[in-house]
């Protein structure tokens, strides 16, 4: 099963299983990993912000205009910043890193 690293505000790495198919956000639940989704994953806010480790981010699929308006929501926005919610893990995703930000904006 692949696998995925997500990378805490303290700086506390936590290497869990990420099962094909589901998204960071779910896998974060799944594992107990402090990460909101307030909207629970149906791209209406910025709670699931993650920050993709640089060597990962260029293997991603783009992101669409949707998530990209998202994003401009989100706290502490990076180059390399994603939303959890639309990251779905595939093989080729096995060792992704991603970190968590030290806060989140909730307008909900």
């Amino acid at each position: 099963m692949p696998k995925m690293t997500f990378i805490q505000p303290d700086g506390k790495r936590v290497e869990v299983e990420a099962p094909v198919g589901l998204s960071v956000l779910e896998i974060a639940h799944k594992h107990g990993i402090d990460i909101e989704g307030a909207c629970e994953g149906s791209l209406a806010c910025s709670t699931c912000h993650v920050i993709v480790d640089p060597e990962w981010y260029g293997r991603l699929t783009a992101a669409k205009p949707d998530e990209e308006d998202m994003l401009d929501l989100a706290f502490g926005l990076t180059k390399t910043s994603r939303l959890g919610c639309q990251l779905i893990m595939t093989p080729a995703l096995d060792g992704l890193v991603v970190s968590l930000p030290t806060a989140t904006r909730n307008m909900m």
